[in-house]
């Protein structure tokens, strides 16, 4: 588990290709927190597409993985933002394709994820120019080049 600027991130590493990412993450999703100026807990998977594939069925009714799943909190739980799950493998391949790194491609499906979980979404044209100016301020503040470029 770690902590920084008020926000709890709890990860369970299922990928042996996530090895070493876990602080790195949790401090992608700490910045995230300060920037959106959120406080709580979240947990984070890092999967690998075996395990995306089977949530990605469950909960979504859809069939093979994706790159990121986010499920917020329970209201009855206060403090809780929610799950995000990512998918090493799909990452990987995604970033390769996308000539990324995989370190700032895995950094912005994080924040992706992390903004699903506080209501951001991209069902229109409107919300997704206002989800991926976040991701960009967020990933800016990082760092991290424009993933949209």
């Amino acid at each position: 588990m770690a902590e920084e600027e008020d926000l709890i991130v709890d990860i369970v590493i299922k990928s042996p290709l996530w090895e070493g990412k876990q602080d790195f993450l949790a401090n992608v999703l700490s910045t995230a927190a300060v920037e959106e100026n959120k406080r709580g807990a979240i947990s984070l998977l890092l999967g690998d597409d075996a395990i995306m594939s089977q949530l990605n069925k469950d909960f979504r009714g859809k069939q093979g993985p994706t790159n990121v799943l986010s499920f917020a909190g329970p209201r009855v739980e206060p403090g809780f933002l929610g799950d995000i799950a990512l998918a090493a493998e799909t990452i990987v391949e995604e970033a390769q394709f996308q000539g990324k790194s995989f370190d700032n491609h895995a950094a912005h499906l994080a924040v992706h994820g992390f903004l699903h979980l506080l209501g951001y979404d991209h069902q229109n044209e409107a919300d997704a120019q206002r989800m991926e100016a976040r991701e960009r301020a967020i990933l800016s503040a990082m760092g991290i080049e424009d993933p949209y470029a």
